[in-house]
């Protein structure tokens, strides 16, 4: 294959030998330990401190006194919008299952240990394909490390701060009737939290996948533009889907970070097109 051929070549060009078949999965193996050693530590640090991250971290979205509700309160008694301050979320939760508490721990363990070992995995990946880059597809593909953690951190934090506050808010306080108690599994509730705020880091990858579509050659800023209003739809759609509240002001709240990462997207397809197009330039 060509991609095997370049890559050959260019670890000969590193160390004067060719790398076979087998020394590249050895390799890729390597990388992969090294990946999952990373997310067993941070597991690890999580299950010694799972009380602390129990009662700060998960709990967090559903005290009255949480950051984002004290910054929306303080908003709402300035401008007369007393929508945005959010009630106390009205439920209780539960463990049904006799390891269920256990199973709790170890899940919240893993997803923090995901979380934050995140950065370096992707670094690991990272190293495993640049040797089968040539030089401009590693130019172009400069500091992709850091942009895709720093986007992701971003997105996780837009979801935990904004997005899973008032989606648990509104589905703990919507009643069919006031006769029905909310009384609500612990696992299900982890798991609502950590879809809305993982849900919300990979969303926030918009302008990476644009920078790699536009590199390839399938994305234009162009197509992007022309429809810019079919997407609109879709983010509005999104933004409904992740917070069900019915008040406008939440709704804008996610709708708008949604549409500022597609306008980014553009820029980033357009900057990237006229890069290839001064490459071409230079090459002719």
């Amino acid at each position: 294959m060509a991609l095997d051929q370049d890559w050959d070549e260019n670890e000969e060009d590193k160390d004067g030998t060719e790398m076979s078949f087998f020394d590249h999965l050895e390799e890729l193996r390597w990388h992969i330990i090294r990946s999952l050693a990373s997310i067993v530590i941070f597991t690890v640090a999580a299950w010694i401190f799972r009380e602390e991250i129990f009662g700060i971290v998960i709990m967090g979205p559903t005290k009255v006194d949480f950051y984002t509700n004290q910054v929306l309160c303080k908003i709402a008694a300035e401008t007369g919008m007393t929508s945005l301050c959010m009630q106390k979320a009205d439920f209780i939760l539960q463990s049904r299952e006799v390891s269920g508490q256990f199973m709790m721990a170890l899940t919240q363990s893993i997803i923090v240990g995901l979380l934050f070992a995140f950065p370096y995995a992707f670094f690991e990946i990272w190293r495993f394909v640049t040797p089968g880059l040539k030089n401009k597809e590693l130019k172009a593909a400069r500091g992709a490390v850091f942009w895709v953690s720093l986007l992701f951190f971003i997105g996780v934090a837009f979801g935990y701060f904004i997005v899973a506050p008032m989606a648990i808010n509104f589905l703990a306080n919507f009643k069919l009737d006031p006769s029905i108690q909310n009384q609500f599994d612990i696992n299900d509730y982890i798991s609502l939290l950590s879809m809305l705020t993982l849900a919300c880091g990979l969303t926030f990858q918009l302008p990476m996948i644009a920078y790699v579509l536009s590199q390839v050659g399938i994305l234009t800023p162009s197509f992007m533009r022309e429809y810019r209003k079919h997407a609109l739809v879709v983010i509005l759609i999104i933004a409904a889907l992740i917070t069900p509240s019915p008040d406008m002001i939440s709704q804008l709240l996610v709708t708008i970070p949604l549409v500022g990462l597609y306008e980014i997207s553009i820029i980033v397809s357009g900057r990237v097109l006229k890069r290839k197009m001064r490459e071409e330039l230079e090459d002719a």
